[in-house]
């Protein structure tokens, strides 16, 4: 049931989602256990991966802090391009808070499709220079991808179809279902 009182088609139960979510941190947790300079720092961009990284972080029992960002991507004209063209962009409208230099990062993501914006992300992180940059994702569409994004963490291979819950919203709303559930189309 959602909080609205229909009946939803799940596409990952509550009890599944967190069933991943522990092999996951079982799996950081090893491969970060004695290595750490500083606790290692979980990086997320905001909003739908929030409640993903409330949960791995929750169940890290290695040393974390979090930190986050916001972004927003872009259409716009392709620079240098006859007749027009598209081209998407990044801005960052909310940069870390923590100075990243020999840090070990991660990045925590609800989702990667293309990895486009994933890509531009760390290329900037790179550039400040972390021991480490990892990625680990819920949900992953690898068919979908147009770069070489190495994911190190993968929760669940996704279909192409839009979702709602665990942070994954329409419109705003939902983010509060503790399942994941496709998305019903929205009549107007």
């Amino acid at each position: 049931m959602s909080t609205d009182g229909a009946a939803r088609r799940v596409f990952l139960s509550e009890q599944q989602i967190a069933e991943r979510v522990a092999e996951l941190a079982a799996e950081i947790s090893r491969d970060y256990q004695g290595r750490l300079r500083e606790p290692l720092l979980l990086v997320s961009v905001l909003k739908s991966a929030v409640i993903f990284l409330a949960d791995l972080a929750r169940a890290i029992t290695v040393d974390v802090e979090l930190d986050f960002m916001a972004i927003s991507s872009y259409a716009g004209e392709a620079p240098g391009q006859d007749g027009g063209g598209e081209t998407r962009g990044v801005r960052f409208l909310k940069d870390l808070d923590h100075p990243i230099a020999g840090r070990d990062l991660l990045i925590v993501e609800d989702v990667i499709d293309t990895g486009l914006t994933l890509h531009y992300i760390t290329r900037s992180l790179r550039m400040r220079e972390p021991h480490s940059l990892e990625i680990c994702t819920l949900l992953d569409r690898p068919y979908r991808r147009l770069v070489d994004l190495p994911v190190r963490y993968q929760g669940f291979t996704a279909p192409d179809d839009f979702f709602i819950g665990y942070g994954f919203d329409q419109r705003g709303r939902f983010r509060n279902l503790p399942y994941l559930a496709f998305a019903e189309e929205e009549s107007s």
